[in-house]
């Protein structure tokens, strides 16, 4: 059985910066994305999977999750006929980080989600429509809740808005916002396409750390090197918390009421860098 990226597997899902969706009906994708970069792993029996091939699907997360993988399952929405068996299956899955729950609109079906897992699974809540939108602050704040993901393609359909980042910005605002209120890690952004290039990607980064969310979610494992680089601390930012920190630390003095939240804002990129493997490299 393969071994985990080490450094992903390290890191807490809190921080992490890529999530990367495998099709869950592709079991022969399950090892190539979990020995990839990205920070965290999801096996996506929801959109990926049609209805015919659900139960395959299922046992096949279930036969590597109980095989020495670790992973989190995307699982199908609360108003969908397959959210229960979705849900009893990964309740005997020992290798199971948490599930990301499709198409979540209110903070019960959140709550009832983690009820039927085993005690103390995390939840991302994956908000796709208005509706969740307009409710992302109860969502965030209901019991089982762990992290915000936003499904842009699905939420682009339901309102009908361009891709464009300034029409998606009062949605992704609404998630940052809500993730700050609920006392919860920043806010998943969605994927860019699948064949996106290097740049393009570096590119849908660029907004994704504007709008203040602190991970994003790829379609595809040679996006995620990409997306680490463009979510973590530049080196621009590196250097001058480093040479605030080393300052302070050979008795600087402090200079306006701007000082001490600078000092704030420069341990907290280090204490990021060193999570992501960078304050010293």
């Amino acid at each position: 059985m393969p071994i985990r990226n080490r450094r992903a597997a390290a890191l807490p899902a809190k921080l992490s910066r890529s999530w990367l969706l495998i099709n869950a009906a592709k079991e022969q994708d399950f090892a190539p994305g979990l020995a990839s970069e990205a920070d965290s792993v999801i096996f996506d029996l929801e959109a990926s999977v049609p209805d015919d091939g659900k139960v395959a699907a299922r046992e096949a997360v279930l036969r590597a999750l109980n095989g020495g993988m670790t992973a989190w399952v995307r699982v199908s929405p609360t108003t969908s006929e397959h959210w229960e068996e979705d849900l009893a299956v990964l309740s005997r899955a020992d290798g199971l980080r948490g599930v990301m729950l499709a198409e979540t609109e209110h903070p019960e079906q959140v709550t009832y989600t983690a009820m039927r897992l085993r005690a103390g699974t995390p939840v991302i809540a994956l908000i796709e429509s208005a509706l969740g939108v307009e409710n992302a602050t109860q969502i965030a704040s209901a019991p089982g809740t762990f992290r915000l993901a936003f499904g842009t393609n699905d939420f682009r359909k339901d309102v009908g808005v361009s891709a464009d980042p300034m029409a998606l910005a009062y949605a992704r605002a609404r998630l940052v916002i809500a993730s700050r209120v609920g006392g919860l890690p920043g806010a998943i952004d969605g994927p860019t396409a699948a064949d996106a290039d290097p740049a393009q990607t570096a590119e849908a980064c660029a907004v994704t750390a504007s709008m203040g969310m602190t991970g994003k979610l790829s379609l595809n494992r040679a996006q995620v090197e990409h997306i680490n680089t463009g979510l973590a601390p530049s080196e621009d930012e590196l250097n001058w918390a480093r040479e605030l920190i080393e300052a302070h630390e050979a008795g600087g003095s402090i200079g306006d009421g701007s000082y001490l939240p600078r000092l704030a804002r420069a341990q907290k990129i280090a204490s990021l860098a060193d999570s992501y493997g960078l304050w010293n490299a």
